[in-house]
């Protein structure tokens, strides 16, 4: 069922708007006895998942007695993290999702239903895991998040936020490892995807006694600014496709011709690691021109992988390409039973086609290079390439024309040709 839908390329959500949709929404959900919360975590500081949580919170009061960030892989937010986000929400109310443990196993996708979505490129069955504070008595579970193009599922939110965004290490391995399998380039700005035809049928067959409705964002990157653009409610995938179709429209930038120089920034407060930084890659690598440079600027980077083992395993085998990885895969234990981090190495490649150049705030040369990249000094490329001179799209420095994104994670950017191909 749609609660509430509305959303243009026109449109500018104030907080008034959200809390007028949001509360239109659950006007017509009735009151509960006791609501579980699940939003993003500071990753997703821009989704305005944080200012939907406090109205939530404000609406429900006491009986919102939950509330469990979709850390997936991802650190446990800190205090100030949660204040940040969050506002004045008493910290009590959130929990820590470990996906390591503290989990539930709902059902299994079929090897043959995963081998035919994937057009044979795995076979194996798949665990639709999550926390297992989902289970408990809740009588409504408030999925919050943004709508946007991503890597593995192709369009983020809906049900990836709870099977794999409160799921388990083996869930989320898998899932995934079948999106890089299957090609990143043919999945990234499409809602229907191998993994999300997963998603949908471990939703469809063992999820359906959970009370989740969806609370969906469209937010458009502009100048550096961000703007609401959707807010779309409801407890089926209609909210989310309407909310992908709208995201295709304002997230999506189509590029008459591949791009030579890009410029990508990472706020420090939000890219702390390739794990998350690596977004740079993913979103630019269907516009880069063959021998182009992607030079990224991370002042925050500190690390490679938000889980100590992925860290490792990334410092081990470095971002290497797709075949060497899927070979790897086969020969090294390690890699095969962290399937997450072999699916993030492949990601994290321009498969030699493209230079990529990461300018980090706190690793070093060494470190840099050893994981297959290629190392400037952050001071020294500011210098030349100031992100607070440089306007979203294409810019003229020193009469060198470069494209600068301030913001990898709001959008996907492909050239026609490429994008068509796959």
């Amino acid at each position: 069922m749609l609660y509430y839908s509305k959303g243009s390329r026109d449109e500018n959500f104030s907080a008034d708007d959200l809390q007028t949709g949001l509360r239109e929404a659950l006007d017509k959900i009735g009151q509960r006895q006791k609501v579980l919360a699940i939003p993003p975590d500071i990753t997703r500081f821009y989704s305005r998942a944080g200012e939907l949580t406090k109205m939530a919170w404000e609406y429900y009061k006491d009986t919102m007695t939950d509330i469990l960030p979709a850390l997936g892989t991802h650190f446990p937010m800190t205090q100030e993290e949660i204040t940040r986000m969050f506002g004045d929400i008493p910290v009590s109310l959130f929990r820590k999702h470990n996906w390591r443990d503290d989990l539930v196993t709902l059902g299994q996708v079929p090897a043959e239903f995963i081998r035919q979505v994937s057009e044979g490129k795995v076979d194996y069955n798949w665990p639709a895991q999550v926390d297992k504070l989902l289970v408990e008595d809740f009588d409504l579970i408030l999925s919050i998040g943004q709508v946007v193009p991503h890597e593995v599922v192709g369009m983020a939110n809906y049900n990836k936020n709870i099977f794999v965004g409160t799921g388990g290490a083996e869930g989320i391995n898998k899932s995934h490892f079948l999106g890089a399998a299957f090609g990143m380039e043919k999945i990234m700005g499409r809602a229907d995807t191998p993994v999300r035809k997963v998603l949908n049928y471990a939703s469809e067959n063992f999820a359906k006694n959970l009370p989740v409705v969806y609370i969906h964002t469209v937010v458009e990157a502009v100048d550096g600014k961000q703007i609401t653009r959707g807010l779309f409610i409801g407890d089926d995938i209609e909210c989310f496709n309407m909310a992908a179709e709208l995201s295709l429209k304002v997230n999506f930038t189509m590029l008459d011709n591949p791009l030579d120089k890009v410029v990508v920034y990472l706020d420090p407060a939000e890219y702390k690691s390739t794990w998350l930084g690596n977004k740079s890659i993913y979103r630019t690598r269907m516009a880069m021109a063959d021998d182009g440079e992607l030079i990224v600027l991370a002042p925050g980077l500190a690390e490679f992988g938000e889980d100590s083992e992925i860290d490792r395993l990334i410092r081990k085998y470095g971002y290497i390409g797709t075949e060497r990885v899927l070979e790897l895969v086969k020969t090294n234990d390690d890699l095969k039973a962290n399937l997450s981090a072999a699916a993030h190495l492949i990601h994290g490649s321009s498969e030699d086609r493209f230079k990529i150049t990461y300018c980090p705030g706190k690793l070093t040369k060494e470190e840099i290079e050893s994981v297959n990249f290629e190392y400037a000094d952050l001071t020294e490329v500011v210098k030349i390439y100031n992100p607070d001179k440089l306007t979203d799209g294409f810019n003229t420095v020193d009469g060198e024309e470069i494209f600068f994104i301030s913001n990898p994670g709001m959008g996907l950017w492909a050239f026609k040709d490429r994008f068509k191909k796959n």
